[in-house]
């Protein structure tokens, strides 16, 4: 579950990112709200969120069509056309007499 859920949220964040903007938002007002002892920013953190979510909610997203797998093009032919280079010999040294 560690792993899933940044993936998750990275995935809702691009899809949706101005629910995802509001929700942080909402969030961040409400963390101040509450641990400043504010009551005003709390109410406003939360009207934000559930605005948010309830703008998610009344617009969903038609679902994406499954696209086929794409065939990669490729510029060059698979196989050259002239033959291969011959094989270069390192003739070996002869050791000092």
């Amino acid at each position: 579950m560690g792993i899933l859920w940044p993936r998750l949220l990275k995935f809702k964040r691009r899809k949706d990112s101005l629910v995802s903007f509001l929700v942080i938002m909402g969030l961040v007002d409400m963390a101040i709200g509450g641990i400043g002892g504010y009551g005003s920013l709390l109410l406003l953190g939360l009207s934000i969120v559930s605005g948010a979510i309830a703008l998610r909610w009344r617009h969903p997203h038609p679902p994406e069509d499954i696209q086929p797998e794409r065939i990669p093009q490729r510029y060059l032919p698979t196989k050259s056309s002239r033959s291969q280079l011959p094989l270069l010999s390192i003739p070996k040294k002869r050791p000092p007499d």
